[in-house]
Parts: C-alpha cells; sequence; structure tokens
C-alpha cells in the first residue's frame, strides 16, 4: 500500500483508482501552502496536485520515496518538470478530457466580450438602463468575422469547430506551420487580419507576454482578444492600456498573471469580461480530470507507464 498526498480534496468517483492506497488530505477546504506541501511529501509515494501547486525543485528535494506526481489540470508550469526528472519522477497531466468543455467557454468568451454583454447585464442590474436606445450598447458581430487562433492544439481545433456554426473565417498560428487551410505562419499577420483573436498556447519563456504593446497594437481597434491559455502569455498592463485607449475593442479573460489577484487596470477597463479561471469548471470534466490523475498515479505505482506522462524519459528504456 503506497502512500498518497492530495493537495485538495477530490470528488468520490475519482478516487476509485486509488483505493487501496493511504490517502492523505488537507483536513480544510484551504490550499496547501508550498512549504505544506513540502512537509507533507517527506512520506509520500505520490502527489496528486491542482495547477495553483507550485511543486518546485525545493519540494522534490524533501520527497525521498517519491514516483510520481499527478496534476489536475492539462498546463504543468506549476511544476518543475527538470527537477522531478533528475529525481526519477514521473509527471503526469491531464490532456484530452477538458478540450470541449474549454472550448465552449471560450466561445462563450468571444460573444460575451464581443457583444457587451458584461457591461450591458452590469448596467441593467445597477439600475443604469433607463431606456432603449438605437445606439446603445452597440457591440461587434461574430457571425462572419474572421477568428485567429493563437495555437492549434485539441482546445484551438475544438474552438475552430464550433466557429464553423457562425460561418467564421477560421485562420490559425502555430508554432510549426501546420500546412492545414487558415494557417498563417507569421503571428503579427494572423494578428492584423482578425477581428477575434483566441490564445490557445503552453505557458513557455517563449510564449509569457506574447500579446504585449508591439502586437496589441498589430490588432485592429475593432477586434476582441480572448484568453483561455495561462495568464503570463498577454501583458496585462498593455492590454489595460489598449482598452482604456480604445486601441482594443474588447477582451475576454478567464486567466491572469498573478492568479487569484487581477490586474487593477484590467478590473477598470471598459469593455472587458472576466471570469475567475473556470474554463474546465463543469461537474464531468473536473471529475474526468481528477480521475485521469489518480488513474495515472496508480498506473506508475503498479509500474506501468501512463500515456499521459509529460517527461516518458524518466522511465528509462
Amino acid at each position: 500500500m503506497a502512500r498518497i498526498l492530495l493537495t485538495s480534496r477530490l470528488p468520490d468517483d475519482a478516487l476509485s483508482p486509488i483505493v487501496g492506497h493511504e490517502l492523505v488530505m488537507p483536513s480544510s477546504g484551504v490550499p496547501l501552502t508550498t512549504d505544506e506541501v513540502a512537509d507533507l511529501a517527506r512520506d509520500v509515494d505520490a502527489i496528486v496536485c491542482q495547477l495553483t501547486d507550485r511543486i518546485t525543485e525545493a519540494v522534490l528535494a524533501c520527497a525521498s520515496r517519491l514516483a510520481v506526481v499527478a496534476t489536475v489540470s492539462v498546463g504543468y508550469d506549476n511544476l518543475d518538470v527538470e527537477a522531478a526528472t533528475r529525481a526519477g519522477v514521473a509527471v503526469c497531466n491531464t490532456p484530452g478530457v477538458l478540450d470541449d468543455t474549454t472550448a465552449d467557454l471560450a466561445f462563450a468568451l468571444i460573444l460575451a466580450a464581443s457583444r457587451l454583454l458584461s457591461d450591458s447585464e452590469r448596467d441593467l442590474r445597477n439600475g443604469g438602463w433607463t431606456d432603449w436606445r438605437f445606439d446603445g450598447y452597440l457591440g461587434q458581430d461574430v457571425h462572419g468575422a474572421t477568428l485567429g487562433l493563437v495555437g492549434y492544439g485539441r482546445i484551438g481545433r475544438a474552438v475552430a469547430r464550433r466557429a464553423e456554426g457562425f460561418s467564421m473565417r477560421v485562420l490559425h498560428h502555430a508554432r510549426r506551420p501546420t500546412g492545414l487551410q487558415g494557417c498563417v505562419v507569421e503571428l503579427d499577420d494572423l494578428l492584423r487580419q482578425a477581428d477575434v483573436v483566441s490564445l490557445h498556447v503552453p505557458l513557455t519563456p517563449e510564449t509569457r507576454h506574447l500579446i504585449d504593446t508591439r502586437r496589441l497594437a498589430l490588432m485592429k481597434p475593432t477586434a476582441v482578444l480572448v484568453n483561455t491559455a495561462r495568464g503570463p502569455v498577454v501583458d496585462e498592463e498593455a492590454l489595460g492600456a489598449a482598452l482604456e485607449s480604445g486601441r482594443l475593442f474588447a477582451a475576454g479573460l478567464d486567466v491572469y498573471e498573478h492568479e487569484p489577484t487581477v490586474h487593477p487596470r484590467l478590473l477598470a477597463a471598459p469593455r472587458t469580461v472576466l471570469l475567475p479561471h473556470i474554463g474546465s469548471a463543469s461537474f464531468a470534466t473536473r471529475t474526468a480530470m481528477a480521475r485521469l490523475a489518480t488513474s495515472a498515479v496508480a498506473e506508475v505505482l503498479a509500474g506501468g507507464r501512463p500515456p499521459n506522462t509529460v517527461n516518458p524519459e524518466v522511465f528509462g528504456d
């Protein structure tokens, strides 16, 4: 029987793969600090963590028995993968199961930001809507618009499928040209053409502040920016300035540079839809993510090699 640390409580339906093992869980709903995770990791064989948990080299150094860390997320920038590999620790994530749910949310942001739904609802609730006006709350049409997808993995392609129903022209840019219809080799060219830009790239040194002041200036003043990827992909200070000046029409964001803190300039900016990182937040999807993570842990502990291992080289030849 192995000892497994769960940094937060998971749905009961997700625990069946690790039944029979000793589970260590926080007694309250308060997230564990990095120091608390490091302390608890000293005598566990596996960790199931969340994207908010920092599994650093220092944490890994404390965990002499550790065989696997599974994060209940697709992104794994919260883990030091290189340090885990050096320590012989497998790192697993949860790709695939959240694609459609996140794509739904991305398209919801496209619609909400383009049509100023947050602004208009806020006015109604606050008593600011006193009469119908012909020129009131004028947004941008989504149907027939050009959608630019930055990143063309599973989620980006799922958004593209949804765009077909709105008769959108879909362009995409990827790190390596796909050769598929709609591929734009240069990101700057895509930004110039798109009416809506939706971000679907992982956070890496190359994608940090990928959308900065210069690139925001390339976009149409009528364009909408949507980010459901990772917060630091966008320079929030620059985005706030672009919205304030009217250089960019609107933005829809589900992720932020310093979560859960949101840049005050974004909070004050006009024509924004701001959500608290709920891209995968449905009952079914979050349960499926957690079950995929616990299944990976169970497989590693049983001597297997899960296909969703980020660093398969840790298993050797």
